[in-house]
């Protein structure tokens, strides 16, 4: 897969398809800097070649991998929104809906914490 488009075509579920494009068309708009990639068979963006965020689906929701630090520091907004927090993702339920303001919100953060990285992942 190299695209977005080809990624999300290769959904079978239309609920995901849709809520996925509602997002990709989100934060392309909010941050039209950003580059996407298609890694680990996951659509991520990044920014000057570090990670941002990765998106993954299952059969009965989307995961949303920022890393520690982000979903440390928004921890209480993901709980407040009734997502299933893990260790390094969390999770939105097919029957949820995405809260777009704190997608862009962990998006801000991390492109703003990672402008001096260097390296994919942060050290």
């Amino acid at each position: 897969m190299k695209t977005f488009e080809n990624y999300l075509h290769s959904l079978d579920d239309e609920t995901h398809r849709q809520k996925l494009s509602d997002l990709f068309n989100f934060i392309d708009s909010e941050f039209p800097d950003l580059d996407k990639r298609i890694a680990w068979n996951q659509p991520m963006y990044t920014d000057h070649d570090t990670f941002i965020i990765g998106f993954s689906v299952s059969k009965n929701h989307i995961s949303v991998a920022p890393k520690k630090v982000e979903l440390r520091q928004f921890k209480k907004e993901i709980k407040e929104n009734n997502y299933d927090f893990l260790k390094e993702i969390f999770k939105i339920k097919k029957s949820q809906p995405i809260n777009k303001e704190l997608i862009r919100d962990l998006v801000a953060f991390n492109i703003e914490d990672k402008k001096d990285c260097k390296t994919f992942w942060r050290e």
